[in-house]
C-alpha cells in the first residue's frame, strides 16, 4: 500500500500495490507535466482527504479525468477507463510519499501520435 497528496498536503489518498514500472508518456499534457504514471483498477484508489478540493481538467477526447488541487494545482492522479472499458487510474508516482521515481524503469508511450 502506497500513500501519496498534492504538493499542499490538501487531497490525501491511498493505492493498493507498488509500482513496478511507469509509463512516460509524450502527449503534450503529460510531457509538459513530466508525468510517471501507474495504472492501477479504479478501486485500487482510495481518496482519504480533500475530494472536495478536486477539480478536473479534460482534453483532446474528453475521456481522462485529470484531477487536481484546486489549491495547489498539483495533479495526483487522473481517472478513465482501459481499452476492454475496466475503470482505471493513472497514479502520478511523483506524488508518492517515500518513494523514489527513479526507482522504477519507465516505458515511454506515444501519447502525442494517438
Amino acid at each position: 500500500m502506497k500513500t501519496g497528496s498534492c504538493h499542499c498536503g490538501a487531497v490525501r489518498f491511498t493505492v493498493e500495490g507498488a509500482p513496478e514500472q511507469a509509463v512516460e508518456c509524450n502527449c503534450s499534457h503529460c510531457r509538459r507535466k513530466g508525468f510517471l504514471l501507474w495504472f492501477v483498477p479504479r478501486a485500487a484508489l482510495e481518496v482519504h482527504a480533500g475530494e472536495d478540493r478536486l477539480s478536473t481538467y479534460t482534453f483532446n477526447r474528453h475521456v481522462i479525468q485529470h484531477r487536481f488541487c484546486a489549491t495547489c494545482g498539483c495533479q495526483a492522479f487522473g481517472l478513465g477507463r482501459s481499452p476492454d472499458g475496466a475503470e482505471m487510474a493513472a497514479i502520478n508516482i511523483r506524488c508518492l510519499d517515500d518513494f523514489d521515481a527513479l526507482d522504477v524503469p519507465r516505458v515511454p508511450f506515444d501519447g502525442r501520435d494517438l
